[in-house]
């Protein structure tokens, strides 16, 4: 097919921090006329968010630098199949004259199938994604493990073509029988430039004193929501078996397991040495990255954590459990000794051991990781799947000839900005 502008519809559940960025990067690429529809403005407008425990609302702009709907949402808001509802995608999609729509929202959502049907109802393409490296859930059923392995091969043939997140969900694709060529490799990436720029602004000194750590310390790291499967308290376990004293564990984060940590630190007599920020917002944590030595991320269950991108960007290594999907693809080629068992405390304690001893090590690694993140930019993440697009809607019209997206003007699309 030769080179062409495409008409694309990105759906996404809500306005979060990450897809912000890529939107706008997106929308200016040559090649794509990017919409995106809106779920709900969650996010945007602040509220609750459950699994902070805590009211949010980011302090980046999300909705600015390319064109965007609010479809209105006949959901209940429960974590059911039709808990995120919104009709009216039918109907935006049906009369957008969309050469491809590419889905955000996951297939345990009514609003996932209505998209789908008014694609192929309308002969765009239909593009969707896996984040995941493993078929095991969050929660540990085995039997969502074994209905995945059926379904899941039904499901990802429904896709013109499948975009994946990490290298991990590539392979668990394959692995379902999903022919190569029909899957990209997109990639999960934050805003590189902005990261850097605004680590290089901060004073280390003055946020590590803030915190009374002196510049000789080894300050450690947790940069995500206080829940069970990122497995906080077997970071502060490891930590308590640490001999010396010139080191510091800060929690960057809020979540329902902040007072049984809080709790713990002291019965373990450790509220010196350890420090909870609570919820920081986007424009704070450059300062939070560049000030730490290294970030430890011990979880469970992570298909990618973009905490990783971040810290790296800022110049702060990381070290994650073999349970988080950013490790083969980002802390991998870095450091492989920096990925451990998930689970596994005297492994952590081990690692923590090592740096505290020879601090010099981590000042190498930041650089190493800064240089690293070149490679894994906002620029490539957009050109592959701008590659993909293109794939994906030669593939449709290859397969059902004469199918095209019904002509419509611009003007059908309501609400746009």
């Amino acid at each position: 097919m030769p080179d062409r502008r495409f008409r694309v519809l990105m759906i996404a559940s809500h306005p979060v921090q990450y897809h912000g960025q890529l939107f706008r990067r997106t929308a200016a690429c040559p090649n794509l006329d990017l919409h995106v529809a809106y779920c709900s403005l969650r996010g945007a407008e602040g509220g609750h968010d459950p699994e902070f425990g805590a009211d949010i609302q980011w302090d980046v702009p999300l909705l600015d630098g390319y064109s965007w709907t609010h479809i209105p949402h006949k959901g209940s808001d429960a974590g059911s199949f039709f808990g995120l509802y919104n009709p009216g995608l039918w109907k935006l999609i049906r009369t957008g004259n969309f050469d491809a729509v590419i889905s955000f929202v996951g297939y345990v959502r009514a609003t996932f199938w209505v998209a789908y049907f008014a694609a192929r109802s309308c002969g765009a393409a239909f593009l969707f994604g896996c984040d995941q490296g493993s078929l095991e859930p969050r929660d540990g059923r085995r039997w969502k493990s074994t209905v995945k392995r059926l379904m899941w091969p039904v499901l990802y043939r429904l896709a013109d073509q499948v975009l994946v997140s990490s290298t991990r969900a590539k392979q668990l694709i394959r692995s379902l029988g999903i022919p190569e060529e029909r899957i990209t490799l997109s990639l999960l990436v934050v805003d590189n430039d902005w990261w850097m720029a605004k680590a290089a602004e901060v004073n280390r000194a003055t946020v590590r004193a803030s915190w009374g750590a002196t510049e000789n310390d080894v300050v450690f790291l947790f940069c995500a929501k206080l829940q069970p499967w990122k497995r906080p308290l077997d970071l502060l376990h490891a930590f308590a078996k640490i001999p010396q004293s010139n080191s510091l564990l800060v929690f960057a984060g809020e979540g329902p397991l902040r007072a049984e940590l809080e709790s713990l630190a002291t019965s373990l007599g450790l509220s010196s040495r350890v420090r909870f920020l609570g919820f920081v917002n986007q424009s704070q944590l450059p300062a939070v990255y560049k000030s730490a030595d290294l970030m430890i991320l011990p979880s469970s269950y992570e298909p990618f954590a973009v905490v990783v991108n971040e810290a790296m960007c800022c110049g702060c290594p990381a070290a994650v459990s073999d349970r988080v999907g950013a490790g083969p693809d980002l802390v991998a080629p870095v450091n492989p000794d920096f990925i451990f068992p998930a689970g596994d405390v005297e492994a952590i304690t081990r690692l923590m051991s090592r740096v505290v001893s020879d601090p010099s090590e981590l000042r190498e690694l930041g650089r190493r990781s800064v240089a690293y993140m070149q490679s894994w930019s906002p620029e490539r993440s957009v050109l592959l799947t701008a590659e993909a697009i293109k794939t994906a809607v030669s593939r449709k019209r290859h397969e059902v000839p004469g199918n095209s997206p019904v002509p419509a003007s611009k003007s059908s699309i309501s609400g746009s900005h």
